[in-house]
């Protein structure tokens, strides 16, 4: 049966695949269409577009929003973006300038600690989007750490020594943004934002009276209880299902494309679905 992942990222962001090598591991691993989901920018859309085209694998335009939140870490996936849309390409860049002197502040907290890092470094490993996963490859480059994982559980994540905090935008914010591009609006790996069913339900009711379109129902951070949890939600607050491995690439070496850790499986019907309620409204696919 063919399979999709409508959760991806590639060097325009923090993943270590450029599009064209995305489209093509697609490909490789059987699966007829993916949605490119950088975080806060478009720039890799046209090119997984046209190499989607020529390998014949659909590929979804999408983004990516961090989102604030009280609860847990809110992402809003955006999926049918526009890939040359100036009004997303006006506030990614806004979003960049912040997110600039956010890695210069965890940088100096870094050097700090004692460790010999600059910010040129960190600009190397970037294709694309200078974020804190560049931030974490100097610092495994350089033995300070021992994996990604313990650089942001030691240095760069919310609970280490030279975290800064950073600013996101508002839900509705978030969810406007998309719409103004007549993009869909996922709720991106529920489980990060809440494990539990009741401050889930909370959250989703709110995103839901905003303007929510659907939920990650299937992805690699969820268990069977959680895929329950999701669908059980979905159906309450009349949401669609989406899923996603979020794939990163070698920086998140377990989660493979289209697979997360081994047991995803996402069904084109997901995809059709989707598309169903855009046409259903009028919107292109």
């Amino acid at each position: 049966m063919p399979g999709i992942d409508l959760h991806t990222h590639s060097t325009a962001s923090d993943g270590t695949l450029t599009p064209v090598e995305l489209v093509l591991a697609a490909k490789e691993e059987g699966l007829v269409a993916i949605a490119l989901t950088d975080h806060d920018t478009i720039a890799g859309l046209p090119e997984a577009v046209r190499a989607g085209e020529k390998h014949g694998v659909e590929v979804i335009p999408g983004c990516e929003l961090s989102v604030h939140s009280d609860v847990g870490v809110l992402h809003i996936v955006g999926l049918w973006v526009d890939p040359y849309s100036s009004i997303l390409q006006n506030k990614f860049e806004s979003i960049r300038k912040k997110r600039g002197v956010r890695n210069d502040e965890i940088i100096k907290k870094l050097q700090n600690l004692g460790l010999n890092i600059t910010m040129d470094e960190v600009r190397e490993k970037a294709a694309g989007t200078v974020g804190r996963p560049h931030i974490a490859s100097v610092l495994l480059d350089k033995n300070y750490v021992k994996s990604f994982d313990d650089a942001f559980n030691r240095y760069i994540g919310k609970k280490g020594k030279a975290y800064i905090s950073r600013e996101s935008l508002a839900p509705e914010e978030a969810i406007n943004l998309l719409k103004a591009t007549n993009a869909t609006s996922i709720l991106a790996h529920p489980a990060l934002l809440s494990t539990n069913e009741t401050v889930l339900n909370e959250q989703v009711k709110e995103l839901k009276r905003l303007g929510l379109d659907g939920i990650e129902i299937y992805c690699s951070s969820h268990t069977t209880e959680m895929i329950g949890i999701c669908k059980k939600i979905a159906r309450k607050y009349n949401l669609l299902a989406s899923g996603g491995s979020d794939f990163h690439g070698s920086v998140k070496p377990e989660i493979k494309l289209g697979r997360g850790t081994g047991k995803l499986f996402i069904h084109h019907s997901v995809l059709d679905d989707l598309k169903a309620l855009r046409q259903s409204k009028g919107l292109e696919i």
